[in-house]
């Protein structure tokens, strides 16, 4: 997802799709480290860059609370 659909979600939003991407990524491991090639390597990728997104979001997010 890109930072701009990622910005329009709520914390709960948020939180269920951190919890959704956590959850693929522990099964996209597993099927790696089983030596099974996944059918979609670049998912790997792209979730973990999707993490670092909504992460960052919080992380903006809690700064400009504390400032308020």
């Amino acid at each position: 997802m890109k930072m701009k659909e990622l910005r329009s979600l709520n914390e709960a939003d948020l939180n269920g799709k951190d919890a959704e991407l956590r959850t693929d990524l522990v099964k996209l491991y597993a099927q790696v480290a089983t030596g099974t090639v996944p059918k979609n390597p670049g998912r790997i990728r792209l979730a973990k860059r999707t993490l670092a997104r909504i992460r960052t979001l919080e992380n903006e997010r809690s700064v400009a609370r504390k400032h308020e």
